[in-house]
């Protein structure tokens, strides 16, 4: 089984990290956050890192950050440099939950799956319309209706 850790600007990693147990209440020990508080120098938070991959106790660790170039993510990737273990940028609740879903899978697989929540869980949603349905427009041209 493979460890999820989500290191984000404080207090997302910890809100993502609640929402994802009212889920999946069983993954606790599979989740933990890192809330990468202001003014705090990268290296205590990139040793607060390296003990909570010690803490999941896993032989594989993904590595969820919120924004690339920012301090969390620099500190993710000088964790990932350390570890065995993947860095995705851009961590989102679908994300999340569609990794901690697939978390028994080789981590290579699981990166695949977790990109793929991330990406699918962004829709423009239509109010007026049932979702993903296309709303017909009532023109006088009936060769639109045509199969």
């Amino acid at each position: 089984m493979n460890g999820i850790l989500v290191i984000a600007h404080a207090p997302l990693a910890s809100a993502l990290r609640l929402c994802v147990l009212h889920v999946f209440p069983d993954a606790a020990t599979a989740v933990a956050a890192l809330d990468v508080q202001p003014n705090v120098p990268p290296e205590e938070t990139l040793q607060q890192a390296r003990l909570m991959v010690a803490q999941l106790g896993t032989d594989q660790t993904l590595v969820l950050t919120d924004l690339f170039g920012a301090t969390p993510c620099n500190v993710a990737q000088r964790l990932t440099e350390g570890i065995p273990g993947r860095l995705i940028a851009g961590v989102s609740l679908p994300m999340l939950l569609r990794a901690v879903s697939y978390r028994h899978e080789a981590l290579d697989l699981l990166v695949s799956r977790a990109l793929a929540g991330g990406t699918q869980g962004i829709l423009t949603v239509n109010i007026t319309a049932p979702q993903n349905q296309s709303r017909r427009n009532h023109d006088q041209n009936h060769h639109d209706h045509q199969q």
